[in-house]
C-alpha cells in the first residue's frame, strides 16, 4: 500500500508491504542506489522479502521520486539518515510490525547509508548490505586529484549560493559526461530494466561532491553488537569488492560475508539467479537474528 510520512517538514512517499499470516511481523526498511527510486531496486527486494515473512518499507528519499524536497535529484547524506530514522519510527507505530524486530537493508549506495544509520540507531536490530558502496573519503582521495575535485565543486556551489541556478548533469550516459558514466549503469538506468515514471536522468553536480566526501564506512566501527550481513558480487566495477571486504573486517561478530558469482554491479539490481541468491541469504540471516 502507498503510505506517506513526514520528516523535517518534508513528506516522503513509500510502499508498505505486509506478508500474509498472523502478525506482528519483523520489519525491514530499505535504502537503495544513487538516484534510485522505490519502484526500481528497493521495490524489487522489498517485494521479494515480503514473501519471506517480513513487513517491508521501500520509500523515495527526500529530493527523489514522489517525495518532497528541494533541490530535486540532489544527494543529501544527512537528510537520508533522517529519512531512515523517520521510516523506522513509522514502522514501529504500525500494528502489523513487531517494533522490537526491525532491520535495515541497503543496496548499492544504500548499503553504506543503512550501515551508518543502523550503527547509531539502537532501534535497528540487524543490518544487511547488498552490492554495497561503503564510501569513505580516504579511499576516494587515493584515486583522484582530491584538491582539484573539491575546488571544482566549490565553484559550482558558490555560483548557486550567489543566486545562480542549480547545476545538473545526466545521471547516466553511454558516452560523455555523467554522474555514472559508461555502458554498465546505462544498461540498467538507460533501458526498460529501470522503467519508472518517477525517475529522472539527472542529478545535481553538488551530489557528486557528497559522494566523494561522505564517510559511511565508519558505521562498521560502531554497529556491534548488532549482527551484520554483507552480500557482494565477486566482480564489481562500481562498488568494489575490496570495499565490502574492508567493511566486513571492521565489523565485529556476529557477521557474515556472502559472495555472489555476479560479473557486473547491476546484476544484483534485477538479474537472476543473483537476486534470488541475495534474497535467500538475506532472509536466512535476518530470520536468524530478528
Amino acid at each position: 500500500m502507498r503510505v506517506e510520512f513526514a520528516v523535517d517538514g518534508v513528506v516522503l512517499v513509500g510502499d508498505l508491504r505486509v506478508p500474509g499470516g498472523p502478525g506482528p511481523h519483523p520489519a525491514l526498511v530499505f535504502t537503495g542506489p544513487f538516484t534510485g527510486v522505490r519502484d526500481q531496486v528497493t521495490g524489487l527486494y522489498a517485494e521479494r522479502l515480503t514473501t519471506e515473512g517480513f513487513v517491508t518499507l521501500a520509500f523515495d528519499h527526500r529530493n527523489w521520486g514522489e517525495s518532497g524536497g528541494e533541490p530535486r535529484c540532489h544527494e543529501d547524506p544527512q537528510g537520508k539518515l533522517h529519512d531512515l530514522r523517520a521510516a523506522v519510527s513509522f514502522l514501529r507505530a504500525r500494528p502489523e510490525v513487531d517494533a522490537g524486530r526491525i532491520g535495515a537493508v541497503g543496496i548499492c549506495l544504500g548499503g553504506g547509508y543503512a550501515l551508518k544509520f543502523a550503527a547509531f540507531d539502537p532501534r535497528v536490530k540487524a543490518f544487511t548490505g547488498i552490492a554495497g558502496a561503503y564510501n569513505n573519503p580516504y579511499a576516494m582521495r587515493s584515486g583522484m586529484d582530491y584538491a582539484a575535485v573539491l575546488a571544482s565543486f566549490a565553484e559550482v556551489l558558490e555560483r548557486q549560493d550567489q543566486g545562480g541556478p542549480v547545476a545538473y548533469l545526466p545521471a547516466v550516459a553511454e558516452e560523455g559526461e555523467a554522474a555514472m558514466p559508461g555502458d554498465e549503469p546505462y544498461a540498467y538506468y538507460g533501458t526498460d530494466r529501470s522503467a519508472s515514471p518517477h525517475w529522472d536522468n539527472r542529478v545535481t553536480r553538488a551530489s557528486v561532491r557528497e559522494l566523494v566526501t561522505m564517510d559511511n564506512m565508519m558505521g562498521a566501527d560502531f554497529l556491534s553488537p548488532r549482527p551484520a550481513l554483507i552480500v557482494h558480487g565477486v566482480v564489481d566495477r562500481f562498488c568494489s569488492p575490496e570495499g565490502a571486504e574492508e567493511a566486513y573486517k571492521r565489523l565485529d561478530e556476529p557477521k557474515r560475508l556472502v559472495w555472489i558469482d555476479a560479473k557486473q554491479h547491476v546484476d544484483l539490481y534485477d538479474r537472476e539467479p543473483y537476486v534470488t541468491q541475495a534474497v535467500e541469504a538475506t532472509a536466512g540471516f535476518l530470520r536468524e537474528h530478528l
